[in-house]
């Protein structure tokens, strides 16, 4: 009975802050990008003007999700009621990591403008 309770505390973890730019999977895993980017798209205006348009045209028209591009690493985002909105937009989310799925638990997301000017939404 006790193993179990500390075999399920072993994989609970602290929330933390993770920066980067919500995403659209098909981008950020280069599915149709050579730079990890909307830049090819953007270009082409294929899939819309801004970086914003391009991920939502991804995630709704090419099978898509939301994730957070940080550096060279890009982990998924499991909240999309509170993602949706931030897409091409760099901001900063409290969140758990399971590493096994690669995903972030959501737990709050913030533009980074306001987190550096002490706004919070």
């Amino acid at each position: 009975m006790f193993a179990g309770m500390f075999a399920g505390a072993a994989f609970a973890q602290n929330p933390r802050v993770f920066s980067g730019d919500v995403s659209d999977s098909q981008c950020a895993l280069n599915v149709h990008s050579l730079t990890r980017s909307h830049q090819e798209m953007l270009k082409s205006k294929s899939m819309g003007g801004t970086a914003h348009t391009c991920s939502v045209y991804c995630i709704e028209h090419m099978g898509g999700y939301l994730v957070l591009s940080a550096g060279n690493d890009v982990f998924r985002l499991d909240r999309e009621d509170l993602v949706h909105g931030f897409e091409g937009q760099k901001v900063k989310v409290t969140g758990v990591l399971d590493p096994k799925l690669n995903q972030i638990h959501v737990l709050k997301i913030q533009l980074e403008e306001e987190v550096q000017s002490g706004k919070a939404r």
